[in-house]
């Protein structure tokens, strides 16, 4: 499929998404979220996809906000609904995708770009990237997530002072942070991204969208993520991948899983 505002690839398993507004800072309009949908539900049941990683065009910005200029004319009931469908259609897909998600922080990451590099689970950034919720300049606050995965990523103290204040910080500063879990040079982003990548997808398909779904049901009220976990332990005993990873363990052999 093509797209106006996003490009896609498939390497190695690997699909490529990256934001290519780079005239506009990469900023997220409402075409760009709409593609950005399509792409991740696309990669999400496509076979041939185990792992996506996302970056934004140039070494300027990973995204750099969302596109204010789309916000003039809303009101309190359009505003709700535009952050509750967006939540559902991307932030929370990404979250709740059943293959790994890595976001490759080339730049700014801001407002709607850090909520989008929250909702991926994992997150790693070039030295020069800075990051920051700055909505409470414009008179709001974070729309799609950010409020409560930036709390749960780096705690309570800290995410306020983040918000609050709307200040930008460093990459160093997300790393101590817990934001992100490696910190490389602008230039070796990718491939470290893709190193990373490789490594997560040379494992059983079937266990890591498994250990997705426990990781997160722990965040989410009312549900018992020690209930879910067990669930999916003892769904992993019924695949084939399990047999396989037993018997290449046994036999002091790579193991080939098929995600079966």
């Amino acid at each position: 499929m093509e797209f106006e505002n996003i490009l896609t690839e498939t390497r190695d398993s690997i699909q490529y998404i990256t934001i290519n507004r780079e005239s506009k800072l990469n900023a997220l309009n409402r075409a760009t979220l709409a593609e950005l949908h399509t792409a991740f539900v696309n990669a999400f049941n496509n076979p041939a996809v185990s792992g996506i990683i996302i970056t934004g065009a140039g070494a300027k910005a990973f995204v750099a906000g969302a596109d204010i200029s789309e916000f003039v004319n809303l009101d309190a009931e359009s505003g709700a609904a535009l952050a509750r469908n967006n939540q559902i259609d991307v932030f929370d897909l990404i979250a709740n995708g059943n293959k790994p998600v890595i976001a490759a922080i080339n730049g700014f990451a801001l407002g709607g770009g850090l909520e989008l590099a929250l909702a991926c689970h994992i997150r790693i950034a070039a030295e020069t990237a800075k990051m920051g919720l700055p909505e409470v300049t414009l008179g709001l606050i974070p729309g799609y997530g950010g409020t409560q995965r930036l709390t749960q990523l780096i705690g309570k103290g800290k995410a306020l002072e983040m918000i609050l204040t709307a200040d930008m910080i460093t990459a160093t500063d997300a790393l101590q942070y817990g934001l992100v879990t490696h910190v490389v040079s602008q230039e070796a982003l990718l491939a470290k991204a893709e190193e990373l990548m490789l490594k997560i997808i040379s494992r059983a398909p079937l266990a890591l969208s498994a250990a997705i779904r426990s990781v997160n049901a722990g965040l989410i009220d009312g549900v018992n993520g020690y209930e879910t976990e067990i669930d999916e332990f003892g769904k992993c005993f019924g695949t084939e991948d399990f047999k396989e990873g037993v018997a290449a363990f046994l036999q002091k052999r790579k193991a080939e899983f098929k995600g079966r």
